[in-house]
């Protein structure tokens, strides 16, 4: 396990990176002279870029040592950051959010399955909540400290704080991470059928759905808290959310490799459907809970600990369901879980831009996770898709 948290360092200065920019979006817009909803397109950018990259390097690299793919990948987002920090107008920003997120989106594909690599298969759940926990604890510490520093000093002083944090991963990676072993080699076919794979693709819709109704609703916290409570000081609620999700994603492995002992894959998947409804509620009496700070602290806490305990078991789910292809299963579901992150941010910025009031976004939020429940569920009483999985498990 301490390999695995050679890898968490990386998650965590991902975490920051990707999650500090809800922040720090008004006083981005004010510097370069555009809307909040104009600058809330870094997240959409960043998170498309991510998306993308993700089952691209699983295809195109797959073959090169992975170590070698993990310290190229930190160095590209390292690199992204940097240009962030400097760029002159949007369009520059957008370009190097681009940067960064192309290396954010190998480096967590690559790391999730360099993580389940490197430990037995009991200890599967806590290695992968252990990067989980990285980026999780990036968001609970750093975002906060982001946005702080931005009031003091300017938001580019963030960005060069994420730089260096960045070179400091990529040296201690560097100089300790071990090799890694590779992962079976992967036909074109397979990693073309994966897409549509019976066992696979239910996983992924519901990381998609998941995502869109939980971190593009976290991009414009801030306005959404403005509108539902009046609240102008968010760093309080950034704070609750991460602790949240710092708490949710390190206690979440443990629980999945105790069920998945105990009675396999029925019930991990049993324990997405209560995370899944659990988001759904929290989100849902969020605009209810904002005028009373501690009541909406506590949703907070609450939304922020489901949603960043929900991808330890759905990547669990398909390393088990995977065959030969579980850094292909991997890469599509990070693909789903950032792809939908920038739908869900462009969505929330678009209701806005024309005139959506910001209390109404986490009922909106809520409708789409319980969309995903609800295709949780009807996955989990299909036969073909539990027979396929259930197969697949019996020869991991």
């Amino acid at each position: 396990m301490r390999k695995v948290w050679l890898l968490a360092l990386g998650s965590f200065t991902l975490g920051l990176d990707a999650y500090v920019m809800a922040g720090l979006l008004p006083v981005v817009a004010d510097d370069i002279g555009t809307t909040v909803s104009l600058a809330g397109q870094m997240v959409t950018v960043f998170t498309l870029a991510y998306a993308i990259s993700a089952p691209l390097v699983a295809g195109l690299l797959h073959g090169a040592r992975p170590r070698l793919v993990l310290l190229a990948a930190l160095a590209v987002f390292t690199a992204g950051n940097a240009l962030t920090a400097l760029a002159p107008s949007l369009g520059a920003l957008l370009g190097a959010r681009v940067v960064a997120g192309a290396g954010a989106g190998v480096y967590s594909a690559m790391s999730t399955a360099a993580a389940s690599a490197l430990v037995p298969g009991e200890r599967r759940g806590r290695a992968l909540a252990v990067v989980m926990g990285g980026m999780s604890s990036g968001t609970v510490l750093g975002v906060p400290l982001g946005v702080l520093l931005a009031e003091h000093t300017g938001w580019r002083a963030t960005l060069w704080l994420v730089t260096g944090l960045g070179a400091v991963s990529l040296t201690g990676l560097a100089a300790l991470l071990p090799a890694v072993p590779a992962a079976p080699a992967v036909s074109v076919r397979a990693r073309l059928t994966a897409v549509t794979d019976r066992a696979v693709a239910p996983v992924v819709q519901v990381s998609f759905l998941a995502a869109v109704a939980s971190l593009g609703l976290y991009t414009y916290l801030a306005p959404v808290l403005e509108s539902a409570g009046g609240v102008r000081e968010v760093a309080p609620y950034l704070w609750a959310w991460g602790l949240g999700g710092v708490a949710g994603s390190l206690l979440i492995g443990r629980l999945v490799d105790k069920v998945t002992g105990a009675a396999g894959a029925g019930r991990v998947a049993a324990l997405v459907g209560v995370i899944m409804a659990v988001v759904t509620g929290a989100e849902a009496v969020l605009p209810v809970l904002a005028p009373v700070p501690p009541l909406a602290a506590v949703a907070l806490v609450i939304w922020g600990a489901a949603g960043w305990a929900l991808q330890v078991p759905q990547q669990h789910r398909l390393l088990a369901c995977k065959e030969e292809r579980g850094t292909v299963a991997l890469a599509l579901n990070n693909s789903a879980l950032y792809l939908g992150s920038a739908v869900g941010s462009a969505l929330s910025g678009a209701a806005l831009s024309a005139g959506l009031s910001g209390a109404v976004l986490p009922w909106a939020a809520a409708g789409v996770a319980a969309l995903g429940l609800a295709r949780h569920l009807w996955a989990v009483r299909d036969r073909r898709t539990a027979g396929a999985c259930a197969r697949r498990a019996s020869r991991a």
